[in-house]
C-alpha cells in the first residue's frame, strides 16, 4: 500500500506541479524526498529558495511523514533543526492528506506564521510586537541562508 500511494503521489505531483513548490525522492529511494519552496512574492520570504527533507514512514498514509527545513529560516514554527510546528504532520494528521497537501500548508505559514503555537518563542513574541523588525530579520536570513 505505502510504495503505490507514494507513487501515485509523485504522478500527481508531476502532472499536477504546485505553486512555489517542488519534491521528488532522493535517487530512487521512494521513502526520502528532497522539496524546495520558494519564499512566496507577498511575504518577506521572497527571493529565497527553501529546501526540506520528506521521509515517509513505513506505515505511510496511516502515519505522517517527516518533514525537516534544511534550510535556515526565521520563523516562529520552524526551529532551528529545521522541525515544524504543524498540526497536519502530528495530531491532526489523516490519511486522506497528501504530500501535496503538506507542501501547502508549509507554504501557507510562510504568509500566515501563527505564533501562538510556536516552536520559537521569541521568534513569535519578535513576530506579535514588532512586525518590523520580524520582517527585517526575514529578508536578512533569507538573503544569508535562502538565496541562490
Amino acid at each position: 500500500m505505502t510504495t503505490s500511494r507514494i507513487k501515485k503521489e509523485l504522478d500527481e505531483l508531476s502532472k499536477n506541479p504546485l505553486p512555489y513548490c517542488s519534491a521528488g525522492p532522493v535517487e530512487d529511494d521512494l521513502y526520502h524526498w528532497q522539496a524546495s519552496i520558494m519564499g512566496p512574492t507577498d511575504s518577506p520570504y521572497s527571493g529565497g529558495v527553501f529546501f526540506l527533507l520528506i521521509h515517509f514512514p513505513t506505515n505511510y498514509p496511516f502515519y505522517p511523514p517527516k518533514v525537516t527545513f534544511t534550510t535556515k529560516i526565521y520563523h516562529p514554527n520552524i526551529d532551528k533543526n529545521g522541525s515544524i510546528c504543524l498540526d497536519i504532520l502530528k495530531e491532526n494528521w489523516s490519511p486522506a492528506l497528501t504530500i501535496s497537501k503538506v507542501l501547502l500548508s508549509i507554504l501557507s505559514i510562510f504568509t500566515d506564521p501563527n505564533p501562538d503555537d510556536p516552536l520559537v518563542h521569541e521568534i513569535a513574541q519578535v513576530y506579535k510586537n514588532d512586525r518590523t523588525r520580524y520582517e527585517t530579520t526575514v529578508r536578512e536570513w533569507t538573503r544569508k541562508y535562502a538565496s541562490m
